[in-house]
């Protein structure tokens, strides 16, 4: 293409450089570097932050290629092409979801061109942060992956296969139309009390969410962005999803206030984990900010638990189980797979451990001599599309309610990625891990806490 080419290859004019401006301070700011001063308890000590230097922030070249980039797309190419500089990376795999491989390939140039690395970008298919595919990223002579789209679920080790770099790539949409189309809808009227207003989304949309807040707080005074740890303010993913709160009481009437959730996103998966979580609440909105279209959206709470129900009744009375470790990228846990496999050993059950990157019904029919499978993969599977399979396929959650290790729960969990999930998570304590010598500092010293970690070696 003779326009990237151009933006690519043509020289820098412009010889004065202006100083960049300190950006916002989030997670996802690229902003100059500076020195800053930390005092505390008399001491003072110095540190540098991590922030993107100036020579690379006023490239000219460099913004030039850029703008062949959607605007309103934040691939955080400044600070991508500094912390593979930083690394002295000579080889970096690139991860794209489905909807961002368009830009893959522009991407790949500017980074070869002013990180002065060789690149890779993988083609396989990426669900989510769980898919993220560090080890095959070794396996192809990489050290270093830089992983778009999604929030940094699989946490980011030193010494692991490679060093990593998430880029959530933050969409800008038009935040007045989203603030006007709420406020059309739900805005009170004379002498009415304002609704108690919830705005979550997916992660490319929680600045906008953030804004919309800004603007909202005086119409709705019980405005809030609910949060499930580790994951952002207002973020949710397809197996995690914050709980909310039932609602205020008036104090008069005693009854709840109306409980409104608006869900920035431009599909349902995100937003039905919200669903499934928070079964109390009954009016949940999608606003899509491509079609700029505010819709009502419902959840069959009742077939979905009976189909579920049914799965896990049949699958109790088993005698051969299939446990599934998902391998495509991180979605399999080997923790959670060998305190299940423990479990049915020792009720008994025989176990066969299968390995597989994708799951479908034509390919389980395949395993003959197995009457149940287990799946620790994405629960969504089994509660999406359990019924599409001849033999009942639990997630890890309902294989403890199968063999009678935790009960059956009035609201379905979501909470697969929750630091508070239950013993079919990756934070629970049963299924993670701590480093000894953190571990030994946080019991020396209760006031600092080692951060848990997810175990997924073998």
């Amino acid at each position: 293409d003779k326009k990237i080419l151009s933006a690519m290859e043509s020289k820098s004019k412009s010889k004065d450089v202006k100083t960049a401006q300190s950006g916002s301070g989030t997670r996802n700011s690229t902003v100059n570097s500076k020195r800053v001063a930390v005092v505390s308890k008399g001491r003072r000590r110095i540190r540098y932050s991590q922030q993107v230097p100036n020579d690379i922030l006023n490239d000219e070249e460099l913004k030039k290629a850029i703008s062949i980039l959607p605007k309103n797309y934040n691939f955080e190419i400044p600070k991508t092409v500094w912390r593979l500089r930083k690394a002295e990376s000579k080889r970096v795999a690139l991860q794209f979801p489905e909807g961002l491989l368009m830009y893959s390939l522009i991407i790949s140039d500017i980074l070869r061109k002013f990180a002065h690395v060789d690149t890779l970008v993988m083609g396989d298919v990426t669900y989510g942060a769980c898919c993220v595919d560090d080890l095959s990223a070794k396996a192809l002579g990489c050290d270093f992956l830089v992983h778009y789209g999604h929030s940094c679920l699989v946490p980011v080790n030193p010494t692991g296969p490679v060093k990593m770099l998430y880029v959530f790539v933050e969409i800008a949409i038009n935040v007045s139309h989203l603030c006007s189309s709420i406020l059309n809808a739900f805005a009170p009227k004379r002498n009415e009390a304002a609704p108690d207003l919830i705005l979550a989304g997916t992660v490319q949309f929680t600045s906008a969410i953030r804004a919309a807040k800004k603007r909202l707080r005086s119409s709705f005074p019980s405005l809030s962005i609910p949060q499930t740890k580790p994951l952002s303010p207002g973020e949710v993913l397809g197996c995690t999803a914050p709980r909310l709160d039932e609602g205020r009481r008036d104090k008069k009437t005693n009854k709840s206030n109306a409980c409104v959730v608006v869900f920035v996103a431009d599909g349902r998966f995100h937003l039905e984990s919200l669903m499934i979580q928070n079964p109390h609440v009954n009016d949940f909105f999608k606003y899509d900010p491509y079609s700029r279209k505010l819709t009502r959206e419902k959840y069959d709470h009742t077939k979905m638990k009976a189909l579920r129900s049914d799965a896990i009744k049949t699958a109790s009375t088993a005698k051969t189980f299939g446990l599934i470790l998902g391998s495509l990228g991180r979605q399999g846990n080997p923790k959670i797979i060998q305190r299940l496999k423990e479990r049915l050993q020792k009720s008994g059950r025989k176990v066969i451990v299968l390995l597989l990157s994708e799951i479908f019904p034509a390919k389980l029919e395949m395993f003959g001599g197995i009457d149940a499978f287990i799946q620790v993969a994405c629960p969504r599977l089994s509660i999406d599309w359990g019924h599409a399979f001849k033999k009942p396929l639990l997630s890890p959650y309902e294989a403890e309610v199968a063999l009678e290790l935790t009960q059956w729960r009035a609201v379905y969990p979501m909470d697969f990625y929750s630091k508070d999930g239950g013993p079919w998570s990756n934070y629970h304590p049963e299924v993670s891990r701590r480093s000894t010598r953190k571990a030994k500092i946080s019991a020396k010293n209760p006031r600092r806490r080692a951060p848990v970690k997810i175990a997924y070696e073998l």
